[in-house]
């Protein structure tokens, strides 16, 4: 993605000098993407785009338990509730406790199977909740964007917050992923809904009503973008 204007530049200086593990005072590391997007957009810089999908093409939610539906029955886990607010087929691929890595590897099978025009990636729970490398969670998540592009799919990229015992915020990796990639990101749902015990089923997972918010927050993001 190309960033314009002195807001862009500035990005973009920010942008590496963080890869580099270095500070710099032109943007502080937690500035909120909305402000960072309105910012862009000063600039003549939009939100990423999505093709239009047809009403007979397969969107692919790809995913560990938050995509499974763990929490609620299979019927209430977000992919279908999407299905139903945007009148398109949306196959549910999450599998339990998978870690980005594993999805790394089971992804290309997939990929070819369904030939989806559109892929929703929510990934990165399991690495946070395990502690694991949150450099390698990047890199993971890097090459199935790829991966899903190098097969003519587009990319929605979901974002998983970070375990905290006091206020909950999204993992800054998968801003900087989406703005690296130029893809959307819907950045802030799955923090609201897992930050309000009236939307959870346990700690970690939503109920019902929390998946339906999110797959709401989903569709609007694809309204938005064009893609329906």
């Amino acid at each position: 993605m190309r960033y314009v204007g002195e807001v862009g530049r500035r990005y973009e200086i920010f942008r590496r000098s963080e890869s580099h593990g270095l500070e710099t005072i032109m943007r502080p590391p937690l500035v909120p993407r909305l402000l960072v997007l309105a910012l862009l957009a000063a600039c003549g810089v939009s939100e990423p785009k999505l093709a239009h999908l047809p009403e007979d093409a397969v969107a692919l939610a790809f995913g560990d338990s938050l995509t499974a539906g763990t929490g609620a029955t299979r019927d209430h886990a977000y992919p279908e509730q999407l299905s139903a607010l945007i009148g398109r087929k949306v196959i549910n691929a999450g599998v339990e406790g998978e870690t980005t890595a594993e999805g790394r590897e089971r992804l290309p099978r997939l990929l070819e199977e369904v030939r989806p025009a559109l892929v929703l990636l929510c990934l990165g729970g399991n690495d946070m909740l395990r502690r694991m490398d949150r450099a390698a969670m990047s890199v993971n998540l890097a090459a199935m964007i790829r991966d899903i592009r190098d097969h003519g799919a587009e990319v929605v990229l979901l974002a998983v917050p970070e375990p905290r015992l006091l206020r909950l915020r999204p993992e800054p990796a998968y801003e900087t992923l989406a703005l690296d990639f130029g893809i959307p990101l819907e950045g802030e749902a799955m923090t609201q809904v897992l930050g309000d015990r009236r939307l959870k089923s346990d700690e970690i997972h939503p109920n019902a009503e929390g998946y339906r918010r999110i797959a709401d927050a989903v569709a609007q993001l694809l309204r938005r973008a064009g893609a329906i």
